[in-house]
């Protein structure tokens, strides 16, 4: 059988990728491939500063737009020459935000070669299976997750690879690294093969409710589309700078707060993670106009202004005033569950608007937002008065719309809920290898979100869409989807487990945390530690259940289906806890 889409699948998929009647061959941007774009913005300004870098223990590095070009020419030079790695070849990445991940990400790009991000917080078995089923020929991994890269191909038999190279910091200890590599090579690169804006860019693997992950397959043209649609929308300008404390190995902190600015010329501020103490000072310092996070960020700022305000500090971090700040514009945030209570406090304390948004991998990133030009009033309308954030409207390079939840393809009108369905140019290629998951997310021409929701209609008639919960069963845990079927299968493992489901419940601090709802076969004498203990010995902290709620028996419909949604209230005195590895 064949593992690419059939004719009639491939005709669906192009009605999901068309605009407004504009197919999705007819480009809407004026690059032709994100190569042009960075020669262009390279030679354009040379000296500007593009990319500023801060590591885990706050060493500050900067990159002029020259600087950074001649970087990416070096690293597609050594690998395209010293590696033999050629356009259509995946490359797969194990670290975290670093410059030298954005440099190695864009001489893939350059090459026409595809990054396959892998999430370190996955445990080594979905990384395995994901560079068994991506094809990926080189794996590059950071010093400290080198001797783990080396374990996951070795011991999961990922044959396709041909190399793991050592990606660090200049200098780097040891000779055969990618700074030593690429520091050889010549600083100008012609590409063997010519590279346009239908070459795949990425490959990034979302959880499924069924089968494994499934790899999203995105090209040139999605990645620069979206980060089109996002520039326009938030007014970004090339004298304004973002900032980026999401992990670039997912689409948010990749095409938000990397592909977006270098399209709109501005500048970005890349950190090695969240940090609350230092979040608003190297806002202030390095003059940032907008940030991208997800819920759970704005609860841990919060959180720190609180207990600074207790302790009679600066809510902002030390030395910082709300006037130091008068340069920031607002936050984008979207990717996990943003309720109306937190959005709320966090605007009531900060005094700052959170555009919030919608998307997915599958649409590249973002598909809509609240728009910006709403005044305080009617922005707070669209926050909190329907019971849910809105997620605002749809951005220019797609529609949405709501359709029935059982796939008949039967749209609905304001009000009635149903599931948000996306077409446009930022639809994803296809899933890659999956015929059956691409039959069923494009059997009506338009991408089946699998969430649930509906929109209501602004006074300028514009479509103000809401999520109210999933119809698909994936956790997501502050913006990371996990399959509970993965978590399943491991509690399952357990003698005297007769029974298991994973429940995603409500979390202040992630939006949704893990939970495990247990029923134990008749004699057996479980607690919840050794239950906990068994998932962390075999699963990551962030995917394993933080909690045990132990049954009788489990609600099932007439069908005899799991109802894991009826067994959330059973987990309701744990939504305010922190849990912590």
């Amino acid at each position: 059988m064949s593992l690419h889409p059939d004719a009639q699948t491939l005709e669906k998929i192009r009605e999901a990728r068309t605009y407004k009647a504009i197919p999705p061959d007819e480009h809407l941007v004026p690059y032709s491939s994100i190569g042009d774009l960075l020669d262009r913005q390279a030679a354009a300004s040379a000296n500007k500063i593009w990319l500023i870098h801060y590591d885990a223990d706050g060493n500050r590095e900067e990159f002029t737009y020259g600087e950074f070009n001649r970087l990416v020419n070096q690293a597609a030079n050594y690998l395209c020459h010293d590696l033999g790695i050629r356009r259509g070849d995946r490359v797969a990445t194990i670290g975290y935000n670093h410059a030298d991940l954005v440099i190695l990400y864009f001489a893939c790009w350059k090459l026409g070669a595809t990054v396959a991000p892998q999430n370190i917080a996955e445990d080594d078995e979905r990384i395995g299976y994901i560079l068994r089923n991506s094809e990926s020929v080189v794996v590059f991994a950071r010093t400290d997750l080198l001797e783990r890269a080396h374990s996951i191909v070795s011991g999961q038999q990922v044959d396709n690879v041909r190399e793991i190279v050592e990606i660090c910091a200049d200098p780097c200890q040891t000779e055969h690294n990618f700074y030593a590599m690429i520091s050889r090579q010549t600083e100008q690169f012609t590409p063997p093969e010519p590279v346009g804006l239908e070459d795949e860019a990425l490959l990034v693997y979302t959880s499924g409710t069924t089968g494994p992950p499934k790899g999203v397959v995105l090209t040139q043209y999605n990645l620069l589309v979206d980060a089109m649609g996002i520039s326009k929308w938030h007014a970004i300008t090339a004298d304004q700078r973002m900032m980026c404390v999401l992990p670039i190995h997912h689409v948010n902190g990749i095409v938000v707060t990397l592909i977006t600015p270098l399209y709109a010329g501005a500048s970005t501020v890349l950190n090695r993670a969240f940090s609350s103490s230092q979040f608003w000072v190297r806002i202030a310092r390095e003059r940032v106009q907008i940030v991208s996070v997800v819920p759970t960020l704005l609860q841990y700022s919060l959180e720190y202004a609180q207990h600074a305000q207790a302790e009679g500090r600066s809510i902002w971090g030390e030395g910082i005033t709300r006037e130091d700040l008068q340069h920031f514009r607002h936050f984008i945030c979207g990717a996990g569950t943003l309720s109306v209570a937190l959005a709320t406090a966090f605007e009531e304390t900060f005094h700052i608007p959170i555009v919030h948004g919608y998307g997915l991998s599958e649409t590249t990133c973002y598909s809509c937002f609240l728009p910006i030009s709403l005044d305080w009033e009617t922005h707070r309308h669209w926050m909190k008065d329907y019971g849910y954030p809105s997620i605002g409207a749809p951005i220019e390079p797609n529609e949405m719309a709501i359709f029935d939840a059982e796939g008949r393809g039967e749209r609905l009108g304001p009000g009635e809920r149903g599931e948000i369905c996306i077409r446009g140019h930022n639809v994803m290629k296809y899933y890659f290898n999956r015929p059956d998951a691409n039959a069923e997310t494009f059997k009506f021409g338009w991408f089946r979100s699998g969430d649930e929701g509906f929109y209501e209609v602004d006074d300028e008639g514009r479509m103000m869409f809401f999520i109210t919960g999933r119809i698909k069963e994936l956790i997501n845990r502050g913006g990371v989807k996990f399959s509970p079927f993965d978590i399943e299968e491991v509690l399952l493992e357990l003698p005297g487990v007769s029974a298991a489901l994973a429940v995603a419940f409500e979390n202040d601090y992630y939006g949704e945390e893990v939970g495990a709802y247990v029923v134990l076969a008749d004699g057996a004498t479980l607690t919840e530690q050794q239950v906990l203990d068994h998932c962390r010995a075999r699963m990551t902290f962030e995917k394993s259940p933080k909690v045990v709620v132990f049954g009788k028996e489990i609600p099932v419909t007439s069908t005899g289906k799991y109802q894991r949604l009826k067994l959330r209230e059973l987990f309701t005195r744990w939504r305010h806890t922190q849990f912590r590895p």
